[in-house]
């Protein structure tokens, strides 16, 4: 977590606690595009010239993603490396949105270039 320089004054108890759980409501993402990349890497040949079930290694980057993603600044996050990257390649657009749950996992997004990630 980073830790915002936030200007506290300190008279009483009350103003300490009232800083104190500022600074602890700021958060930001601690997954970054990279950790998406290295996760979904095992599902770009599927996602672009697959069909039917993704292999168990796609499957398996794909929950390890969705575990890593607990907060909603990492959600956010998650999202926004999965849209950008989506823009980029020339994906099979059913595979992806299909692709959580034919792994068994819940995003709590759609898998595509116009997703929403702002949400």
């Amino acid at each position: 977590m980073k830790l915002s320089s936030v200007a506290c004054p300190i008279p009483t108890t009350a103003a300490l606690i009232g800083c104190l759980l500022l600074l602890a409501t700021v958060s930001e993402a601690t997954i970054t595009c990279s950790d998406v990349t290295n996760d979904l890497r095992p599902c770009l040949s599927y996602l672009v010239n697959g069909s039917g079930k993704p292999p168990a290694a796609c499957c398996t980057g794909a929950s390890a993603l969705a575990s890593a993603a607990s907060t909603p600044a990492d959600k956010k996050a998650a999202c926004g490396c999965i849209k950008s990257a989506a823009q980029k390649i020339n994906l099979k657009v059913q595979l992806a949105q299909a692709l959580p749950g034919n792994c068994g996992i819940n995003l709590p997004f759609t898998i595509s270039p116009n997703t929403d990630c702002s949400k």
